[in-house]
């Protein structure tokens, strides 16, 4: 299953699986516990594969992140858990990401990043590669 069927939705805790597209919404299976939920037009609902965080050169997207998460922890779940303390989880960003900036990501987004890369793990979720790079596997989880 790549990023872009992936969501995270305002105001819900964790990570959704795009089931289906309805005329008034969609149909999103959580990935925490496998509830099926339907959100209308209104809710705030992104899409991972379109998430980017602030470096100080340019937006670096999402699955990149992950990536540099993932050869950090070498497959395994980060290190630090996402409610540790301000702190702890800029030290680990920085480790993992050294050139983000500070001004603009804040340690509610990087709490957010470390929750998600878990959850994804904890699903199966492993290649974050890019679909249009051509490296990514045409094999679906």
């Amino acid at each position: 299953m790549s990023l872009e069927k992936i969501l995270a939705i305002a105001g819900k805790p964790g990570l959704y699986r795009l089931v289906t597209q309805t005329r008034t919404g969609l149909v999103a299976e959580s990935l925490t516990d496998g509830k099926k939920l339907s959100f209308g037009i209104s809710n705030n609902v992104s899409v991972l594969s379109e998430i980017a965080i602030y470096t100080l050169e340019e937006e670096l997207p999402l699955r990149a992140v992950f990536e540099k998460i993932q050869q950090k922890e070498d497959g395994n779940k980060t290190s630090v858990n996402h409610k540790a303390g301000k702190l702890d989880l800029e030290e680990y960003f920085f480790e993992v990401l050294p050139n983000y900036d500070e001004d603009r990501v804040y340690a509610s987004d990087i709490k957010k990043v470390i929750q998600w890369y878990n959850i994804l793990l904890d699903n199966g979720i492993t290649d974050f590669s890019d679909p249009g790079s051509g490296e990514a596997d045409s094999e679906e989880a």
